[in-house]
């Protein structure tokens, strides 16, 4: 894993906090975030949330009450207004029905032009799986099936597959999408099977925001390595996509967090200002703004001309 030319720059939708009251809002986002000179944009998915209140004792990082947008329809929409990469973090494949996940990406890339990117994970939340019917101690097992015969899918006429999972009897969906295959990247923890996963599979990581940017993703970064040269895989060709978390009230706007990204080898790092109490959308969409000005400055990148920037982190 190493950078590859200029560090692509994105931001991520802030699902849990947008009003779906004004959808349109959604649209304007994202075209704000495009004519700043972000270049990709990234939304998190979750079909259901449990009812926290109802649950004594709930960790989950949502709830009932979050929402979430979902991420196929929302790139239908979003592809119509702006030409951005959109990425998936992440979709939980194994609640999905393989051949169904084919069609839908394969739609949406179509539609966008070929700048989809799908992003995908295993997923924490077992209520969302008993709601889908899908085993959920099995999900791991069944994603593992899944990427390979997604490729073929994308890249097939007409498919026969005879899995644990799925059974495909001399099929194929159409039209075929305009990436043949859609980039399918892994989001996940530094557990060491989840690495060695992202090694042999993925075409890029996507670590969990949790492991923050030091310690832990230096002592991952050779593990993925290492289970890539084992699958007979080049490590330097896969992407690394690091977030950086705004906060509201620091001076650098993440700067610092952006350049230990870039000496780690990242090749795309996201923008995330959740969490930080900030109004939607004007909230989000200034501190943003502000945020990519410093970075562009620090990166010695060029972005587009940013409209009504502001001068500092807004609340």
């Amino acid at each position: 894993m190493k950078g590859h030319g200029a560090l692509r720059l994105g931001v991520v939708l802030p699902q849990a906090e947008i009003d779906t009251t004004d959808p349109l809002v959604v649209g304007d986002f994202a075209v704000r975030m495009e004519q700043a000179g972000f270049d990709h944009l990234l939304a998190f998915e979750h079909v259901l949330g449990a009812d926290s209140t109802k649950r004594p004792g709930w960790e989950g990082y949502y709830n009932h009450e979050s929402p979430f947008l979902e991420p196929f329809a929302l790139f239908s929409y979003l592809g119509a207004v702006t030409s951005l990469e959109l990425v998936t973090e992440v979709l939980v494949l194994p609640q999905r029905q393989t051949a169904l996940v084919a069609k839908q990406a394969a739609t949406v890339d179509i539609l966008v032009g070929g700048k989809l990117r799908l992003g995908v994970g295993i997923g924490w939340n077992e209520v969302e799986y008993d709601a889908l019917g899908v085993r959920f101690r099995t999900r791991a097992r069944k994603m593992e099936e899944q990427i390979p015969l997604l490729r073929r899918l994308w890249t097939e006429q007409s498919v026969t597959h005879n899995g644990e999972f799925d059974t495909i009897d001399r099929a194929g969906i159409a039209p075929l999408p305009v990436q043949r295959p859609i980039p399918l990247w892994i989001g996940c923890g530094d557990a060491p099977s989840a690495l060695e996963r992202v090694g042999r599979l993925a075409d890029g990581w996507i670590p969990h925001p949790a492991l923050g940017d030091g310690a832990r993703i230096t002592a991952a970064l050779p593990v993925v390595r290492a289970a890539a040269e084992r699958a007979g895989r080049d490590p330097d060709s896969l992407g690394l996509q690091g977030q950086v978390r705004y906060r509201e009230h620091a001076s650098d706007a993440g700067v610092a967090s952006l350049l230990r990204w870039k000496e780690h080898g990242a090749t795309h790092v996201s923008l995330s200002t959740l969490e930080n109490g900030l109004a939607w959308p004007d909230g989000h969409i200034e501190s943003a703004l502000w945020c990519l000005e410093e970075w562009g400055s620090a990166l010695g990148q060029h972005n587009a001309e940013v409209p009504d920037v502001a001068t500092g982190p807004v609340a």
